[in-house]
């Protein structure tokens, strides 16, 4: 570390949008960086709500430290290579650009008043892309419905006491299809060179669907190129169901229900077929737009049987992405509920 100039920053007031470009739904994040501004690499990745620590270490933070120097010894000469890595353009320079934040917030906090009120938390940024798309009256995009998917979507866990190591590959997934396997490290994706899991994240975050990606790998002693082919849905099968700006897509277009899939129990007793939706209301919300579904009839331990006439099973992420491109804020749209042993037709809103 004493070879790095560390700086902290402790909230997203001001934050420079067109330089920090990470995921914001972090609870910590690292870039690794040139004093130019030239990002070498991002470090820093979550899937899972109750447990922040499963895909960082101590041993990869290393591995990725180390892998900064190396590239920091090579700069200016990789300038190319690490172009992907930059940047992209922004909508706004900072946060409080945002409609929703504008006004709200200062670029700096209130330290001699109310410090904590005045702190804006970088999981805001995403909130606020996302308001704006909705009272844009637009179907949201997928990359910004479902950000930084994590290497399971195309098949791939990853080791996070490595870089890019592959721990496990899924059968018949995209990375299966391409000839990765357990043990391998990923080299470069897009041509980037990989730091962490992160940077394979950030790849993933800018792909199209469906997308083809050149990745280099290790396998012992060799080095193999190999071409990852990604289906239009891949980015479906991404999980934001741990994410805190998830919280307000469940009010966009849930009421302000928390849903899970319902156990192979539940599902037998209410007849559902393994192709069948079946979501539970894990949790129903009780105050303003967040206990809309709950005013509008729906409890928790609901099953919900169908949304719109869809009744294809769906995971709770795929559920919201769906109503957010197809249908409009306002809008009531039929649901069918399973409760006691009854099918109830309610109406679930879109706010």
């Amino acid at each position: 570390m004493d070879q790095f100039v560390c700086v902290r920053l402790v909230r997203a007031n001001g934050l420079d949008l067109s330089l920090f470009q990470f995921d914001y739904d972090l609870t910590f994040a690292v870039f690794l960086m040139n004093a130019d501004r030239t990002v070498y690499g991002r470090y820093g990745s979550r899937s899972d709500a109750a447990h922040a620590e499963r895909d960082i270490s101590i041993e990869g933070f290393r591995a990725a430290l180390e892998a900064a120097l190396d590239l920091h010894r090579e700069y200016p000469a990789n300038r190319g290579a690490l172009a992907g890595k930059q940047g992209r353009p922004t909508r706004f320079r900072t946060p409080d650009g945002y409609p929703s934040l504008r006004g709200r917030y200062l670029p700096d906090l209130d330290y001699e008043g109310k410090v904590v009120q005045s702190c804006l938390h970088c999981h805001q940024v995403g909130e606020a892309e996302r308001t704006w798309w909705r009272e844009a009256k637009e179907p949201m995009p997928e990359p910004v419905i479902y950000p930084w998917p994590m290497p399971q979507a195309i098949g791939l866990e990853l080791d996070p006491g490595g870089k890019a190591r592959v721990h496990r590959v899924v059968p018949g997934s995209p990375a299966a299809q391409a000839g990765c396997q357990p043990g391998d490290e990923l080299i470069s994706l897009e041509g980037q060179p990989l730091l962490s899991i992160a940077d394979v994240q950030w790849v993933l975050h800018h792909a199209p669907a469906p997308a083809t990606l050149e990745a280099r790998l290790q396998r012992g002693s060799r080095f193999l190129e190999v071409t990852l082919r990604l289906p239009a849905d891949w980015r479906r099968r991404s999980d934001i169901s741990w994410r805190a700006t998830t919280w307000d897509l469940r009010r966009m277009v849930t009421g302000g229900l928390r849903l899970r899939e319902a156990t192979e129990a539940v599902r037998q007793r209410a007849g559902l077929g393994p192709e069948q939706m079946g979501l539970l209301v894990q949790h129903a919300g009780e105050y303003g737009e967040h206990g809309a579904a709950k005013r509008a009839g729906f409890r928790r331990d609901d099953l919900i049987v169908a949304v719109a006439g869809k009744t294809e099973r769906l995971t709770e992420s795929q559920l919201i992405g769906w109503l957010l491109q197809n249908q409009s804020a306002g809008a009531s749209i039929p649901a069918t509920v399973w409760r006691e042993g009854e099918r109830l037709q309610l109406a679930l809103p879109m706010q």
